[in-house]
C-alpha cells in the first residue's frame, strides 16, 4: 500500500516492516532517527510505548493517547521544524521524533464507509482496552456515542478506560462489561482473528452477537474472522479493518511528505495484497 502510493507521488521512497520488540523499541526509533528516516509506522504492542519515547507529541497522539506514526523534523533556514520528508536538503543539525495518531479519524471514516455507523448516538460494545481499543473508545465518546459498554482480558484496565471516558467526556455513558441491550455496534480491537485457531474475541455466553446491527473487525487479514463469520450468519452487518488500515496509512504518507495521497491506488494495492483480487 505505502509502497505503491509512494511510487504514484514519484518518491525515491520505500516502506519497510521490521520486528521489534518491545523493550528494543526507544533503540528502534534512534537508530531510525540517526539513519535519517523520514518517519515510522508502529503497530502492536507499541502505540501506548511510544508515547513516552517521542520528543513530541502532536495534539491527536495527546488526544487519543496513542502514537501510530512517527514523523521525524529538524529544522529549517528559517529555525522552524520540518518534516524531513518535505526538505530540500539533509538535515545538519538536531533531528527529532513527532508522534501522531492517525487512527481515530481513519475508524471514524472507514465505519461511516464501510458500515453506515455513525458515531453521533451510538451504543457500542466495545472488544479491547489496549492500545487501539482505547484510541476507539475515546474517539466514540468524543464523538458523541450515547453509551459504550467496555470488555477486556484484564477486567481492571476496562475499569480504568471507563473511568478516563467518565472524566473527559461525561456526556457519554460507559460501563465496564457487557451490555444486557442491543447494540448499533461491536467493535473488536483485540488481536484475537489474527492467528489460526483464535477464539473469539467475547463471550457469547454474556452477550449474542445477534444483538448487534453491525460489528466491525479491526483486523484485516484474514479477511473473514471467525468473529465476522459468526456475525455474519447472525445477521448482522458486517467490515474489516482494510478501510481503517488505509486511511490511518494515506494519512501517514500526507504527513511524512506533505502532498495528498493517492487513495485509489493505495486501495487497489491493498486489496490486492490482501484478497489477491
Amino acid at each position: 500500500m505505502q509502497n505503491a502510493g509512494m511510487a504514484a507521488l514519484g518518491l525515491d521512497w520505500r516502506y519497510l516492516a521490521f520486528a521489534v520488540r518491545p523493550e528494543e523499541l526507544a533503540a528502534a526509533l534512534q537508530g531510525a532517527r540517526a539513519m535519517r528516516f523520514v518517519g515510522v509506522n508502529l503497530t502492536v504492542p507499541h502505540k501506548l510505548l511510544a508515547m513516552t519515547l517521542v520528543d513530541e507529541l502532536d495534539e491527536s497522539a495527546k488526544r487519543w493517547g496513542a502514537v501510530n506514526t512517527v514523523c521525524f523534523e529538524a529544522r529549517d533556514s528559517r529555525g522552524a521544524w520540518q518534516p524531513l520528508g518535505q526538505s530540500a536538503e539533509p538535515p545538519a543539525g538536531e533531528v527529532r521524533a513527532r508522534g501522531f495518531n492517525t487512527d481515530a479519524d481513519a475508524l471514524a471514516r472507514a465505519l461511516r464507509e464501510d458500515l453506515a455507523v455513525e458515531f453521533t448516538g451510538a451504543r457500542v460494545l466495545l472488544l479491547g482496552a489496549g492500545g487501539a481499543g482505547r484510541t476507539a473508545a475515546l474517539k466514540l465518546a468524543s464523538d458523541g456515542a450515547a453509551h459504550l459498554w467496555l470488555v477486556n482480558r484484564t477486567a481492571s484496565k476496562a475499569a480504568a478506560l471507563a473511568q478516563e471516558i467518565r472524566e473527559r467526556f461525561p456526556a457519554a455513558g460507559v460501563t465496564a462489561g457487557y451490555p444486557d441491550t442491543e447494540v448499533d455496534l461491536a467493535l473488536n480491537a483485540t488481536s484475537l482473528g489474527l492467528q489460526p485457531g483464535d477464539p473469539l474475541p467475547l463471550d457469547e455466553h454474556k452477550f449474542n452477537l445477534a444483538r448487534a446491527r453491525a460489528v466491525y473487525d479491526l483486523v484485516y487479514r484474514p479477511a473473514e474472522t471467525p468473529l465476522l463469520r459468526a456475525a455474519r450468519a447472525a445477521g448482522c452487518r458486517t467490515a474489516n479493518g482494510l478501510g481503517m488500515l488505509l486511511y490511518q496509512g494515506a494519512k501517514a504518507l500526507e504527513l511524512w511528505s506533505g502532498q495528498p495521497a493517492p487513495v485509489a491506488v493505495m486501495r487497489r494495492a491493498l486489496e490486492q495484497e490482501v484478497y489477491g483480487r
